[in-house]
């Protein structure tokens, strides 16, 4: 097992790695769709993230999960940074609650929902939800780490055929259908860095 300091280092590092290096294909989505700002937003979101890494390291994982998503929450425009934020911030409060690893399927169940209230949004809706709860499922079934990934770039390019219905993309109505959202992009991205870094640094 990983001291916990080297596994929050590596996975902000992850993470922004991944979102830097789709900074304009996120641009691009939300071009379509958006104001064409989400990957720039994602892109300072994590940076600053990076920028607290020592801070970060040196706290229990569950309090590094929920400032990580608090500093999301100050420094990603949009509504990503509150519905990225409340999901860390769940996340870290209910980690902090229990004991067992094994909980966190039900830990991810909860914070999900907590995102969902939080944006008055429902699977089916073209967000970031219509990758997260597919990700819950595959991990409630105790799918691989690769399996997990696949799923979320599956379920994120799903939504291309969805209608948005929260958010600027549902001003275009019907016009939203044939583009991918951003916010599941980003989210698939986000999984599938996460992913690649505990199978290839803790593997199962």
């Amino acid at each position: 097992m990983q001291a916990e300091p080297v596994l929050v280092a590596g996975l902000i590092e992850a993470c922004r790695s991944a979102i830097a290096a789709n900074t304009d294909h996120l641009c691009a989505l939300d071009c379509a769709i958006g104001d064409g700002d989400h990957g720039i937003n994602m892109q300072r979101g994590w940076e600053a993230v990076s920028a607290e890494a020592a801070a970060l390291t040196s706290l229990p994982f569950p309090d590094a999960v929920e400032r990580i998503g608090m500093t999301l929450v100050m420094n990603v425009g949009g509504a990503a940074g509150p519905l990225y934020g409340t999901l860390l911030i769940e996340i870290g409060r209910e980690l902090r609650a229990r004991d067992r690893t094994e909980d966190f399927p039900i830990v991810l169940k909860k914070a999900i929902d907590a995102v969902a209230r939080r944006g008055r949004s429902h699977a089916g809706d073209k967000t970031l939800l219509d990758v997260l709860y597919p990700v819950q499922d595959a991990l409630q079934k105790c799918s691989s780490l690769n399996d997990i990934a696949q799923q979320a770039e599956f379920s994120a390019n799903l939504t291309a055929a969805m209608k948005a219905m929260r958010g600027r993309a549902s001003y275009l109505g019907d016009r939203s259908i044939g583009h991918v959202d951003p916010g599941a992009s980003s989210c698939a991205l986000l999984t599938t860095a996460i992913c690649r870094y505990l199978g290839e640094n803790h593997p199962q």
